[in-house]
């Protein structure tokens, strides 16, 4: 789960990582007071999306005066800003974050997240802040800095020491930032984040260390312990057919191919969506049904992809180990006859009882296409929609 970046400071704030004073605006109005609240002479008015590059895409403003306050708020608020990782559909800007200004002198990345090839935590640090980290891992790697957490013993006091010699830090500086580091690790851990992204993490012209950007991620299997997280949850800032999937414990990511896909196991979506590419197809979706393939979830899964006026056919891959693929095959029958299927559908059941599946499917009498192989499926299903 993400959340804006207002959201993550204040996360941050109840662990005493330091952030700039600043308050959320849902209005011009509302702006110009948490402004005037703040005082002072130079404020920032942040547009709040879950994307990234807010800066580029004209989200991100400086104002030296309550005027200015107000024409910028004006000016984001209800704005279409596209970044890229929006998209060129963008987002409509809905709220505002409004902070005192901070003197920079120096800025820095900071992140931490999980590293999967070696199931730790890493905490990761760079000099280049305030640039995407995909970029900076792509042209210049050796400017980040990694560290890696043994589960058992935590993130100590000389990692952060580590990481702050080789920002090149020194003095207040320095140590501020082992204290900033340590603040925001225990904040990640004890969250339950998946992601803490801190860029830019500023050096303030008098060695303070300040998070003046703050992004945040959750492992959605842990929100259960944190219901003020989950508060914190913004739909209008979710696709439509992800929160409704979401409703019915399916894992559904939209796509901007044609090809809807509904498997079970999320390596063997990975897999099928990677085998239409190769016979010059485009998915439409990442849809993952879990170990229960039956009615509900397959007639819910119908639903939400049906819903993508993109998808000109459906391609169903199961595989049936826990449950049977003959159970799978009277679950799309079933499913099929209560969801009005207007688009080409080839299934390929693989595992336990799949010919009794095969079988299922034949003697149906719906339109499917049955496949014996992932390629087939992957041809059969391409060819259809160029045939229509």
């Amino acid at each position: 789960m993400k959340i804006h970046e207002y959201q993550g400071k204040e996360i941050l704030r109840k662990y005493g990582v330091p952030v700039p004073r600043g308050g959320v605006a849902f209005s011009v109005d509302e702006a110009v007071d948490v402004a005037s609240r703040l005082g002072g002479s130079v404020w920032v008015v942040k547009a709040q999306i879950h994307a990234g590059g807010r800066g580029k895409g004209g989200g991100v403003k400086l104002a030296k005066d309550l005027e200015e306050v107000r024409r910028l708020a004006g000016q984001i608020l209800g704005m279409r800003l596209v970044t890229h990782q929006t998209g060129p559909e963008g987002r409509i800007v809905k709220r505002l974050l409004i902070e005192e200004g901070v003197a920079i002198a120096k800025e820095i990345y900071v992140g931490i997240t999980l590293d999967r090839a070696r199931s730790e935590n890493v905490v990761m640090a760079s000099t280049e802040g305030g640039v995407e980290i995909e970029k900076v891992a792509a042209e210049t790697p050796e400017k980040i800095l990694k560290e890696p957490i043994n589960p058992t013993i935590g993130f100590r006091e000389f990692q952060a020491r580590k990481l702050a010699f080789g920002l090149g830090l020194s003095g207040d500086a320095f140590r501020n930032a082992v204290k900033f580091l340590l603040a925001l690790y225990r904040a990640y851990e004890e969250s339950d984040a998946s992601l803490a992204e801190i860029n830019p993490l500023v050096i303030t012209t008098s060695g303070s260390v300040v998070a003046l950007d703050a992004k945040m991620n959750f492992d959605d299997n842990a929100l259960y312990r944190h219901p003020e997280i989950v508060a914190m949850r913004d739909l209008d800032e979710e696709d439509s057919l992800e929160i409704e999937a979401s409703k019915s414990n399916l894992n559904y990511i939209k796509l901007d191919g044609n090809v809807g896909c509904m498997v079970n196991g999320a390596g063997l979506a990975m897999a099928t969506m990677d085998i239409i590419k190769l016979a010059g197809g485009e998915p439409a979706n990442f849809l993952d049904v879990g170990g229960g393939a039956n009615v509900e979830t397959v007639s819910n899964g119908f639903r939400i992809i049906l819903s993508d006026k993109n998808v000109k056919a459906i391609l169903i891959n199961i595989f049936g180990g826990i449950v049977r693929c003959d159970r799978v095959a009277g679950g799309v029958v079933q499913a099929a006859r209560n969801v009005d299927v207007h688009v080409p559908v080839v299934v390929r059941l693989e595992g336990t009882n799949a010919k009794e599946a095969r079988e299922i499917l034949a003697t149906s009498g719906l339109n499917f296409s049955v496949a014996g192989s992932l390629q087939e499926a992957a041809e059969k299903v391409t060819a259809a929609i160029a045939g229509a």
